[in-house]
């Protein structure tokens, strides 16, 4: 990835042109946003797009393709270091030249595109208040906005862009509690439909110089329906635990959970320090993912997320307190 400060200009520009913002009620809103969640699954569509965070510009390109055998995407970068994604049926494979960019964590993904589980949009989630606003022209298409806004600083908020007739998403932009963008992600040029080129889902690299993707950074793991071994006594607001995985063996400390209000959601690892490993706590930062690492003795946790600094840390806390207490 490099700084490209002709595109960031032109993105800036084309951020800058769109209609009058009208608030409208939180049930147009969860239907448009049902129709994106629909939309971006189940339609075929092409085009280029350009993503910002803090002074970084990437161009990247997606062929999406759903028919009679099933859905196949192919995305890769036009500008910076050549990286390219395939995902089919038989998986997620990947060339990356730039290998350091890869995050196994299967909340920290390297997805350009939301997920929006369906639980934000029907049930009436007290992290976040839900609005349509105005429209505006994107890519050549018509769009629709939507808001999902934070109701305290413990979560980030999106506004949607949506194409009007189909609500396939055009742009976004992820901004905190105070509304400062983080990241924005827009279309260039956009096609759907029989418009889009199919020889494009054809890869142009070496299928040896592929590596298939993992879900999860460490290995021999077993997924579980039972409680934790611990817990944070207290979550912000919304928080709800999803997943628990934990190791195989026995006599082996580690855990790892995933904690989600229905649209963010972080990771929580709890395992022992290697002889020797020196973890240095305290916060830091990967993008607009935030971590934070709490050690107690020779128990070490870690919680990533997308999400605020405030909330990691908050839930490390409670993690330590919960094993101090046992």
């Amino acid at each position: 990835m490099r700084v490209l400060s002709r595109q960031f200009q032109v993105l800036v520009f084309l951020i800058g042109i769109s209609g009058a913002v009208t608030a409208g009620d939180s049930g147009e809103a969860r239907e448009l946003l049902e129709k994106m969640t629909t939309a971006m699954s189940q339609m075929s569509y092409q085009g280029t797009f350009v993503y910002v965070r803090d002074d970084v510009v990437e161009t990247m390109r997606i062929t999406h393709l759903t028919d009679e055998t099933g859905v196949r995407e192919r995305l890769y970068s036009v500008s910076g270091p050549h990286r390219e994604v395939i995902r089919d049926r038989k998986g997620v494979r990947c060339f990356l030249q730039d290998s350091a960019s890869v995050v196994e964590d299967q909340v920290v993904s390297n997805s350009y595109f939301p997920e929006l589980p369906l639980t934000i949009i029907d049930g009436d989630n007290s992290g976040y208040k839900i609005e349509t606003g105005g429209e505006a022209r994107i890519a050549g298409q018509k769009a629709r906005r939507v808001t999902i806004s934070p109701r305290d600083d413990f979560r980030y908020g999106y506004d949607f862009w949506l194409e009007e007739q189909t609500g396939l998403l055009l742009k976004w932009v992820l901004f905190d509690s105070r509304h400062n963008a983080l990241a924005k992600l827009m279309f260039t040029d956009f096609a759907m439909g029989s418009a889009i080129d199919l020889a494009e889902i054809e890869s142009g690299s070496r299928s040896e110089d592929f590596v298939e993707m993992k879900t999860f950074s460490l290995q021999k793991t077993v997924v579980t329906q039972s409680s934790p071994r611990w817990q944070p006594a207290k979550l912000p607001p919304g928080f709800q635990l999803t997943s628990h995985s934990h190791k195989a063996e026995a006599d082996s400390v580690y855990e790892h959970m995933v904690y989600s209000d229905g649209l963010a959601a972080v990771s929580v690892y709890v395992e022992e320090q290697g002889k020797g490993m020196t973890v240095k706590p305290g916060g830091s930062q990967l993008g607009t993912n935030n971590a934070y690492t709490h050690t107690m003795g020779d128990i070490q946790i870690t919680v990533i997320g997308e999400v605020p600094a405030i909330t990691v840390k908050s839930i490390a806390k409670e993690m330590a307190l919960a094993i101090n207490s046992n």
